[in-house]
């Protein structure tokens, strides 16, 4: 039995880029790898010639992800004239999209470098298509109970939330 399913990643856009510190000018892609040994597990977008540091692919990819992945991850790069460079990279948790089955999920994070610094957003939808060997509502911890003073608040107002206006003055 194979447990792995598709998943249905469409890379949106990007935003803030940036390479050796400077605004990113054009030749940008995106790679999504799964934790695979061989590359049935990554997939890649085409290059977005005239985005910059904003580039917009909207762009399709199918990504084949074992039941033994806990991660995937999403790498953008810029085709230099001098080779590849990767710009950046997010890891996404597989519990972010995993429930309810088939759902699509639009999710944005934050690109980091290699030395962990910041570096753009990163924004995608996520489908899981087939059925979800993961088993995700076992691995996310459980919910805090609400302190004594929530109950008691909740009771009061009925689980009703109230908010009250702050008047301030305003100096020029």
């Amino acid at each position: 039995m194979d447990n792995s399913v598709t998943l249905e990643i469409t890379i949106i856009s990007a935003e803030d880029l940036r390479l050796s510190h400077r605004p990113l000018k054009k030749n940008a892609f995106v790679t999504v790898r799964s934790s695979t040994l061989d590359d049935s597990g990554t997939s890649s977008t085409s290059l977005d010639r005239d985005g910059g540091s904003y580039p917009h692919w909207n762009e399709k990819l199918q990504v084949a992800l074992p039941a033994s992945a806990r991660s995937i991850s999403v790498e953008v790069h810029c085709k230099t004239g001098t080779g590849v460079r990767l710009v950046a990279v997010a890891t996404i948790p597989v519990s972010d999209f995993c429930e309810p089955a088939d759902y699509l999920h639009f999710l944005s994070y934050r690109l980091r470098e290699r030395d962990g610094k910041r570096n753009g957003i990163i924004n995608l939808s996520v489908r899981m298509k087939g059925a979800n060997p993961f088993g995700c509502r076992a691995q996310r911890p459980p919910a805090a109970p609400p302190t004594t003073w929530a109950r008691c608040e909740e009771r009061r107002n009925h689980g009703v939330a109230l908010g009250y206006p702050v008047g301030y003055a305003y100096r020029v």
